[in-house]
């Protein structure tokens, strides 16, 4: 499970030859902050605010890639769905994809899988997967497309699942219409 947004110990390091630019790293549990000492301490709350969520998610999406390999689960698809004749030059987790659950690039052959996706089934997460790599073939959503994405058995039980949790399109769905 996506573990909450951990409490950093904040140490600002403010400098007067910074300008304009914000940072931060973490070392350990500590946040460390480096500022201009120009900037107000409302503007530099917000950057804050900003910079915890994004070191979070770069410590999610490292966690989710480690302990949950893409690669593997793809290869196996691949085989399975495809005769092993998809060549994906990258698949990873994203944590910001929080409109849809996976995107593919047809042209580059990489595919993003929504961090959402970790606290569904893992057949609702393989029906992902499937429909992404399945944009590597036909990078549109036409009959052909759909006639690929049906070759996985679940995908019906899927789309239903992700109706069911009321993902409607404003969440997610637009990329996993109904097929018509």
């Amino acid at each position: 499970m996506i573990k909450e947004e951990p409490s950093y110990k904040i140490k600002i390091i403010q400098s007067n030859k910074r300008r304009r630019t914000i940072s931060a790293r973490l070392v350990e549990d500590t946040m460390l902050v480096y500022a201009p000492n120009s900037i107000s301490d409302s503007k530099l709350e917000k950057v804050i605010d900003k910079l915890k969520k994004r070191l979070h998610n770069r410590k999610i999406k490292r966690e989710l890639n480690k302990t949950h390999d893409l690669v593997i689960v793809a290869e196996t698809l691949n085989k399975e769905y495809f005769n092993n004749s998809l060549k994906i030059s990258s698949i990873a987790y994203a944590t910001n994809q929080n409109k849809v659950f996976g995107c593919c690039n047809y042209k580059t052959k990489k595919i993003l899988i929504s961090h959402r996706l970790i606290q569904m089934p893992i057949w609702v997460r393989n029906y992902v997967i499937i429909h992404e790599m399945a944009h590597l073939i036909e990078p549109n959503h036409s009959k052909n497309f759909w006639n690929i994405v049906s070759r996985f058995k679940l995908t019906e039980r899927a789309r239903g699942y992700l109706m069911a949790k009321g993902l409607d399109r404003e969440e997610g769905l637009d990329d996993i219409e109904l097929a018509g």
